[in-house]
C-alpha cells in the first residue's frame, strides 16, 4: 500500500471476517509490538483506537480467533511472535503436534505455550534458517504437517507471506485495490468487498503468496493428488456473500435447500430458517416446495450476545446463552405446522432449545431438515468438535444406522415430528463441488486428507 498506514484497513477487513472467530483479535505491523485483545475486533479497535492510529506501516496482518487447539487466552491470540523473526496467524488445525514438539523443543524452550500454530511457526523458522528461502522452507514444513492451515505472516523486515495447505481445507483468496495499489490476502472474499478491493482469484492449495517491496510473487511449495475442501465452509462457516473456490456460498446454500425439499417433501404451513446461516437454504426449500418462508426465529441483536454465532463460542455455557437469545415470532408459528431449516446438528443442544421454543409459541407440528449430513466423527482440520462423545448423531447411533433410521432416532432426541439429514450426494449436488474434491471425515470417519491418522484427544487435551 503506497505510503499509507494499513492498520485501519486491517481492522475493517477483520470486522468483515468476524463470523470466523469471536474469541480474540490481533494486528501485527513491522516495528511495533503485536496488538491483541480478547473478544470482538470492533470493541477492541474502539478501546485501542489511539494505538492503532499511531501505526504508520503500509504492511501488516490481522486475525480473529476461533480456537480448535489451545485455551482462549490473550497469550494464544494471533498473530503469534516467533522469536522476533516473524509474526504468524493461522486458520486451521495441525493434528500431529506430538510429532513437532520434540523437534522444536530441542532448540526452543516453549513448553507451556505449545499451541499448534506456535509449534508450526517455530518449525518453519528452523527450516527457513536452514534454507534461506521461504518456498523451500514451506516445502519442508508441508511434509511434516498433518492437518489444515491457511497461514498469514509478516517478517521483521516487512514481507507479507500467505500459504494454503496442499489439500485446500481452509479458504484463502487474493485481492487488489487499484486505487491504492494494494494487494490483499484474506480468508474470504467478503473482506475484499468490505475494503472495496477487487477479487483476483483463490490462492490455490499448495501456493505461497509473497508481498514485498518487489511486488507480488506466487510460488508453489506442495502438491496433492486431490483436494479436500471443507463443505462446512459452505453450509455454515463462510459468509453468504463470499466466493470460495469458484462457488458462491449463498448459491450453494440456496441449492442445498432445494435438494432437501426434493429429498424430504414434508407437508407444512410455513418454512422458517434457524438464523442466520440457514436463511438461503430455507429460501431454496420454500421455492422448491411452494411452501412460504417466513422469519419465525430471530436473533435479538439488542442484547449483549444477540448478534454472535453460537457454534463458534468456546464453551457450552456461552453457546447456550446465545441460543436462549433467539426469539420466536409467535404469529408466524402459532397453530401451524412448521418446517425448520438448519445448517447442521452437531451437539443437539441448540436444536432441542429451538424446537421447544417453537412448541411453546404454539406450533402444532415441527419438522426439521438439515443441509449437512450426520456428523458422527471429530474434526481435526479446523472445526471445533474434537470428540465423538459430544456428537449427537454418534450418541444416537454410532455407525450402524442408515440415514432414514437415524432421522427417526435423532428426531426423537430433539423432539421434532420429522427430521431429514442431507447425505454426501446431496451435499455435493448443492455445493457444486465433486465428492472427490471435498473432505467428509466428520461424516465417514475416514481422514483421507491427513498424512497420518489423528491421535484422538479429549476436549480438555485439545484446549490445554
Amino acid at each position: 500500500m503506497e505510503k499509507q498506514s494499513v492498520a485501519e484497513r486491517i481492522v475493517k477487513g477483520l470486522a468483515a471476517l468476524q463470523h470466523r472467530g469471536q474469541e480474540s483479535w490481533g494486528i501485527a505491523v513491522p516495528g511495533e509490538p503485536i496488538l491483541k485483545g480478547l473478544g470482538l475486533i470492533g470493541q477492541g479497535a474502539d478501546a485501542n483506537a489511539k494505538k492503532i492510529l499511531s501505526f504508520t506501516s503500509n504492511r501488516g496482518i490481522g486475525h480473529v480467533r476461533y480456537s480448535t487447539r489451545g485455551r482462549t487466552t490473550l497469550e494464544n491470540a494471533h498473530p503469534l511472535d516467533i522469536r522476533g523473526e516473524f509474526a504468524i496467524a493461522q486458520n486451521g488445525t495441525i493434528a500431529n503436534t506430538e510429532d513437532l514438539e520434540p523437534i522444536v523443543e530441542k532448540e526452543f524452550p516453549i513448553l507451556g505455550s505449545t499451541t499448534d500454530t506456535k509449534l508450526a511457526g517455530y518449525r518453519l523458522l528452523q527450516h527457513y534458517r536452514a534454507e534461506h528461502d521461504w518456498t523451500r522452507a514451506f516445502h519442508k514444513l508441508s511434509k511434516e504437517l498433518s492437518g489444515s492451515y491457511s497461514f498469514v505472516m509478516i517478517t521483521h523486515d516487512g514481507e507479507v507471506l500467505a500459504a494454503r495447505d496442499e489439500a485446500g481445507y481452509r479458504p484463502l483468496c487474493l485481492g487488489y485495490d487499484p486505487d491504492t495499489d494494494t494487494h490483499i490476502v484474506a480468508s474470504e472474499s467478503c473482506a475484499l468487498t468490505a475494503l472495496q478491493a477487487d477479487f483476483v482469484r483463490d490462492v490455490q492449495p499448495g501456493e505461497l503468496v509473497s508481498l514485498s517491496e518487489n511486488g507480488l510473487k506466487i510460488t508453489r511449495f506442495a502438491d496433492s493428488p486431490r483436494h479436500y475442501h471443507c463443505p462446512f465452509e459452505y453450509t455454515y462457516f463462510g459468509h453468504p456473500s463470499s466466493r470460495i473456490d469458484d462457488h458462491y456460498v449463498y448459491d450453494a446454500r440456496r441449492k442445498l435447500g432445494r435438494v432437501l425439499a426434493r429429498k424430504y417433501p414434508f407437508k407444512a404451513d410455513v418454512v422458517i430458517p434457524v438464523p442466520d446461516s440457514a436463511r438461503p437454504a430455507a429460501l431454496g426449500y420454500s421455492e422448491e416446495s411452494g411452501i412460504p418462508m417466513e422469519e419465525g426465529l430471530m436473533k435479538d441483536r439488542y442484547r449483549r450476545k444477540g448478534s454472535l454465532r453460537s457454534f463458534i463460542e468456546p464453551t457450552a455455557k456461552s453457546r447456550e446463552e446465545i441460543v436462549r437469545e433467539i426469539i420466536t415470532i409467535k404469529p408466524v408459528v402459532d397453530g401451524k405446522d412448521v418446517i425448520v431449516v438448519d445448517d447442521s446438528i452437531v451437539r443437539g443442544t441448540s436444536s432441542r432449545n429451538i424446537v421447544q421454543s417453537l412448541r411453546d409459541a404454539g406450533a402444532k407440528k415441527v419438522f426439521m431438515v438439515v443441509t449437512f449430513p450426520p456428523i458422527r466423527h471429530p474434526c481435526y482440520m479446523g472445526i471445533d468438535f474434537p470428540t465423538r462423545e459430544e456428537l449427537l448423531a454418534n450418541k444416537a447411533d454410532g455407525e450402524t444406522l442408515n440415514i432414514a433410521e437415524l432421522n427417526k432416532k435423532v428426531a426423537r432426541e430433539i423432539g421434532v415430528d420429522g427430521l431429514g439429514y442431507n447425505d454426501i450426494n446431496g451435499l455435493s449436488e448443492g455445493i457444486g463441488l465433486g465428492k472427490d474434491e471435498m473432505c467428509f471425515a466428520c461424516v465417514t470417519g475416514e481422514y483421507l486428507g491427513l498424512k497420518k491418522d489423528p491421535v484422538l484427544r479429549t476436549r480438555e487435551e485439545m484446549k490445554a
